[in-house]
């Protein structure tokens, strides 16, 4: 009876201990797991849109729009970096930097963005997320030929039609004599657009194929090209006789060029040009351009060539000249004293 008794009694101590502890320091009895840092919720780059904003003569605006996905818990102090890298040169064109903030619910979220880059070439869009200053994500995107797209002043439907039955740009015989020929030329506009504008005119200039020369040039207006249909707009000019020419056809609207088109006038019988011709672009290298062994250079397929004095020399053929009398000189000599030794 005696053990049970003090088996309860040290039992009543302990819950008595335990009591006083909890009053006298507060959260001595609290759930350890409150007082652990909670981990963040990890934040992705689920997705990248790319689109075309403002678009001038030198510049355009990309609109970047980076969709964030979270999950877990909430992940704080969360920002963006975009940035345009030059896919030739590797050089930063421009960055920018957006403060997204915390991300506390589940789902994605969208981060817009706009950087300004010339009109030319082409990037690479780069975009890295950063938690807490701490990069936990990245993703790119690329682009080419921003040379394309057109500022809001050099935009129209109607551009020079391009069929076979229907050419850009074709040319009649009015008039001819042995030195002077009348063109009538027809320039096929099609427009392929909702509207109908205005302010259009169409320049049509000749050019002598071999010189270049301009030997006549016209501007004529175009009254009206309704949605959907092909007119053509005509001109006339006097060039002279027995040559061939490159017919240009400029379109311009209110000023701004809109589109060029090229035909060809064969009036030389003998000789006839093409407008079909292949233009092949060289890259320019520098290597191409300097020695690199500094072992001679010159134009014989790499071999040394030798240098000009302006001194005359008395060569006879390759390898004899003033080295022939000396050696005759010194023959005559040795034989002269083999002689004399021999009397």
């Amino acid at each position: 009876m005696r053990r049970e008794t003090t088996l309860a009694g040290g039992a009543v101590g302990v819950a008595l201990v335990a009591l006083v502890a909890a009053v006298a320091v507060p959260g001595a009895l609290a759930d350890p797991t409150d007082d652990r840092p909670v981990r963040p919720g990890p934040v992705d780059i689920a997705d990248m849109d790319l689109s075309a904003g403002e678009v001038t003569g030198d510049t355009v605006v990309l609109s970047v729009e980076t969709r964030l996905a979270h999950r877990g818990p909430p992940a704080r102090n969360v920002s963006l970096r975009v940035q345009a890298v030059d896919t030739e040169s590797g050089l930063v064109e421009t960055s920018r930097s957006v403060d997204v903030g915390d991300l506390t619910a589940e789902k994605e979220t969208a981060v817009p963005t706009n950087l300004t880059v010339p009109r030319e070439g082409g990037y690479r869009v780069q975009a890295v997320v950063y938690r807490d200053g701490e990069r936990v994500d990245s993703g790119a995107r690329e682009l080419r030929g921003l040379e394309a797209l057109r500022p809001a002043y050099a935009r129209s439907a109607v551009e020079f039609a391009d069929r076979d039955a229907l050419p850009s740009v074709s040319f009649g015989v009015a008039e001819t004599t042995d030195e002077r020929t009348t063109l009538v030329m027809q320039a096929a506009l099609t427009n392929g657009g909702d509207a109908q504008p205005e302010d259009l005119e169409v320049t049509l200039t000749l050019r002598q194929a071999d010189s270049n020369i301009v030997a006549g040039r016209t501007t004529v207006p175009v009254e009206s090209v309704r949605p959907g249909r092909t007119e053509t707009v005509d001109a006339r000019l006097t060039v002279p006789s027995g040559y061939n020419y490159y017919i240009d056809a400029v379109l311009r609207k209110d000023g701004v060029v809109i589109d060029t088109a090229r035909g060809a006038a064969n009036l030389d019988p003998s000789e006839t040009i093409s407008v079909n011709e292949t233009r092949r672009d060289v890259e320019l290298r520098v290597g191409d351009f300097t020695r690199g062994d500094g072992a001679g250079g010159g134009d014989d397929g790499g071999r040394p060539v030798a240098e000009r004095t302006g001194a005359p020399t008395e060569s006879a053929g390759p390898g004899f000249g003033v080295g022939v009398g000396v050696a005759a000189v010194a023959l005559l000599a040795a034989a002269l004293l083999a002689r004399r030794n021999t009397q």
